[in-house]
């Protein structure tokens, strides 16, 4: 089994059993997305000394908790589980990281990004128009292909062109996602 050198942030304690499942790594819980500033100081701390790596819930709560994280510490790294990993046996359920395949936690843990403001803009406004990602009928469903493609997480129009800048998606990288969203229609 994969040892992960980095803490990984996740949501709970059932998020904890299920990464344990895929790779040896240590863990620590927000519980929650209202986290402490205990808890917030000790990400910090861990960030100093180890290293960490945001793994949250590809839901609201999950970016809500990822933006209160890199706010406070922008060294962290980010990786995103898609959302169709994350989906629940029971109609019932949330999207989460609990409910994921060990294939899909190891996936996603091969895809690290740490934030960064000082990443030049590669991907204009007028790109992400002219892809259909942002102003289209379906850009709402190619922005969630794109996410996955990129591994970037979902991203609202709002969000996608400072996650491509701040994770430095390269204009080939972009051009090449595109096209296998083109290729599947």
């Amino acid at each position: 089994m994969k040892r992960i050198k980095e803490v990984l942030v996740v949501e709970g304690k059932s998020d904890t059993e299920r990464i344990q499942r895929a790779v040896d790594a240590d863990t620590i819980e927000t519980r929650g997305s209202a986290i402490s500033d205990e808890t917030l100081a000790l990400i910090d701390q861990l960030a100093q000394t180890r290293g960490v790596i945001v793994f949250t819930d590809p839901d609201f709560s999950g970016e809500k908790i990822r933006r209160i994280i890199a706010d406070e510490i922008p060294e962290a790294k980010h990786a995103f589980l898609n959302k169709h990993d994350a989906v629940p046996d029971t109609p019932r359920g949330s999207l989460g990281v609990e409910h994921a395949s060990p294939q899909a936690i190891r996936e996603a843990l091969k895809e690290v990004y740490t934030e960064s403001d000082t990443n030049p803009e590669i991907i204009t406004k007028q790109e992400l128009i002219d892809a259909n990602l942002v102003g289209s009928h379906d850009a709402k469903e190619r922005r969630l292909k794109l996410g996955e493609l990129l591994h970037l997480g979902y991203v609202n129009a709002k969000q996608l062109q400072r996650r491509l800048r701040m994770f430095g998606i390269t204009k080939a990288e972009f051009n090449d996602a595109l096209s296998k969203i083109d290729e599947e229609r």
